[in-house]
């Protein structure tokens, strides 16, 4: 593993910061989402519940459909489109106001998020070295996890710090990390096609 790790160092620092940035997207969207609900718009549990229901529905239509996307115009372009079309979906999801809406917007928001998620599994594993494909995505994947694992500190703390605003701390950290995966994304290499039996796609993790 050390010895993978020292040879593609710089492939290794490119997709723990991109796993990084899209666990702080996950998680940035997903950790204080029923609180900002309870709190910020006082729904009642039952309320909270089906725009949960909601949500995750939408992350497993998002997933599929993003997935199956990238094989068609390839796993940037599908991870780029996911994360920028959540842009335009902030306002609705962490401004508007009553449940219909917000739900709408809570259903979008994680067809993107999760849509963009749902080509990180294929995209890391062909990026990868083939001798290491067994150890090292799963490894980049939760060194990234750990430097999200501030997320709901760092969310609760902005949030705090504007009054207990938290759809304003959400939509902060979610546009900041959507934009930096789109610009990521589109330095990484294209690995669509490749056989995953043959050659890394991106040696020098670009």
């Amino acid at each position: 593993m050390l010895p993978i790790i020292r040879r593609h160092w710089r492939l290794c620092v490119y997709m723990v910061i991109l796993m990084a940035c899209f666990n702080f997207f996950s998680h940035g969207t997903q950790d204080l989402y029923p609180t900002f609900l309870k709190v910020q718009h006082g729904f009642p549990p039952h309320t909270v519940s089906v725009i949960a229901i909601c949500y995750n529905i939408a992350a497993m239509l998002g997933g599929i459909c993003f997935g199956s996307l990238s094989e068609k115009i390839g796993r940037k372009k599908a991870i780029i489109i996911a994360a920028l079309l959540a842009l335009p979906v902030l306002p609705l999801w962490a401004f508007s106001s009553g449940s219909f809406m917000i739900g709408v917007g809570a259903f979008l928001m994680q067809f993107m998020v999760q849509g963009a998620w749902g080509v990180v599994p294929t995209y890391l594993t062909e990026l990868v070295p083939d001798n290491s494909r067994a150890v090292l995505p799963g490894f980049v994947y939760q060194l990234g996890n750990l430097i999200a694992s501030v997320n709901a500190t760092l969310q609760s703390r902005i949030a705090e710090a504007h009054g207990n605003n938290y759809g304003l701390a959400m939509a902060i950290v979610a546009g900041t990390v959507a934009i930096l995966i789109a610009l990521m994304a589109s330095f990484g290499r294209e690995t669509r096609g490749m056989r995953i039996s043959g050659k890394t796609a991106a040696g020098d993790g670009r």
